[in-house]
């Protein structure tokens, strides 16, 4: 008996010293080390695009009889891209510019009746003139001056008449003209040609095609004007401000690094994604960019001298202000609250203020974690 109650107790013994072994021993934690020259980036997703993009087609309808260029030619504002079919409308003009023709010889006619009317009128006055001047010396009846004077007045209306002739000849010449300029727009509108110096990125009919006016006939964008689109979590996008710097890296050339600035930042967020949108130009990105392609973009929003970085992973309860961590504090582990501030695209975190002098942040609490447990350090990998 005395043999089997010493087995017992040696066994409750080493039960117990295990449990204190595995419950009491000192636990090896990484904890968060001061970095110095510490650049703050944001992290962001997007594509490449152009802000100048157009799509182009013509102003009224017809059938396409050619097309001058394709996808991917270069072309200079004011250069012909495509042609409509127009003998209708070359007709209508022809018929304009008769009717201005027409308009310009009656204006003539009338303002030759205009200078015969003067002419019957100067002669009617001086016929006048005699007349009223031989009744006065008794020499011509009386009849023969009211005659002479009937018939000045007579003139002078004639000559009024003339004249107003050629002002509506005038008017109408006028609306003939405005007619003709309009039928010659028409005319114009039947061929396309480039707003602007730009990139052809599509071509959207063929010759041939019966198209409708508004339709569009090729994509243009203004190649000087490609930028990257970011999107920027919600979270982080209050540290961004037009003019920092940031890299861009594209989908198809993941092994080289750009440069670019911001140049906006949207002022609408995205409401189911709770995204922020920024936009960035490239200084130095290759000549030839494809509109859609994927780009990642890491802006720097700030550089710190020295600061201490937790991960994110290792801050529970975080509301992006302030969050509880495991720390070292006298070779013993505790939790304690802490306020955060900027953040990097690393997933990290900078400490703003709460941490106790001589306390050390665990960068991943090992199993077994417990307030008041023993604790070794180990730097973070």
């Amino acid at each position: 008996m005395r043999r089997i109650w010493l087995s017992g107790l040696l066994l409750a013994a080493a039960v117990a010293a295990g449990f204190l072994f595995f419950t009491e021993r000192p636990l090896t934690v990484a904890i968060v080390q001061p970095e110095h020259d510490v650049a703050l980036r944001i992290y962001g997703l997007g594509t490449v695009e152009a802000r100048i993009l157009s799509r182009v087609g013509f102003e009224v309808g017809a059938a396409l009889t050619s097309l001058a260029a394709d996808a991917g030619d270069s072309v200079a504002k004011g250069q012909e891209l495509a042609i409509l079919h127009s003998a209708e409308q070359e007709a209508r003009v022809a018929r304009a510019g008769a009717a201005v023709t027409a308009n310009e010889a009656n204006l003539a006619k009338a303002t030759a009746a205009v200078m015969r009317a003067h002419a019957v009128l100067a002669e009617r006055e001086a016929a006048n003139r005699r007349q009223q001047g031989l009744v006065q010396r008794d020499i011509a009846s009386v009849q023969r001056a009211e005659e002479a004077q009937r018939d000045e007045d007579v003139a002078r209306a004639d000559l009024a008449v003339a004249e107003a002739d050629v002002a509506v000849i005038r008017a109408q010449s006028l609306d003939a003209a405005a007619a003709l300029r309009q039928e010659e727009a028409l005319l114009a509108h039947h061929r396309l040609v480039a707003p602007y110096d730009a990139l052809i990125v599509a071509r959207h009919a063929e010759p041939g095609a019966v198209v409708k006016a508004g339709d569009a006939i090729f994509t243009l964008i203004d190649p000087a004007t490609v930028w990257i689109q970011a999107y920027v979590d919600e979270e982080r996008a209050g540290q961004l401000a037009p003019g920092q710097p940031g890299t861009i890296r594209l989908r198809s050339q993941p092994s080289a690094e750009f440069h670019g600035t911001i140049i906006r930042i949207g002022l609408e967020s995205d409401r189911v994604n709770e995204e922020r949108r920024v936009w960035l130009t490239c200084a130095d990105c290759p000549a030839e960019m494809f509109l859609g392609e994927q780009a990642e973009v890491r802006i720097l929003t700030g550089t710190r001298a020295s600061a201490l970085m937790v991960p994110e992973v290792a801050i529970t309860g975080f509301d992006g202000h302030r969050g509880t961590v495991w720390t070292v504090q006298d070779g013993r582990l505790a939790r304690i609250g802490l306020t955060f501030g900027a953040r990097d695209d690393r997933g990290r975190v900078e400490v703003a203020g709460g941490l106790p002098e001589g306390a050390a942040i665990v960068t991943s609490p090992p199993r077994g974690a417990a307030e008041g447990r023993r604790a070794h350090l180990s730097e973070a990998p």
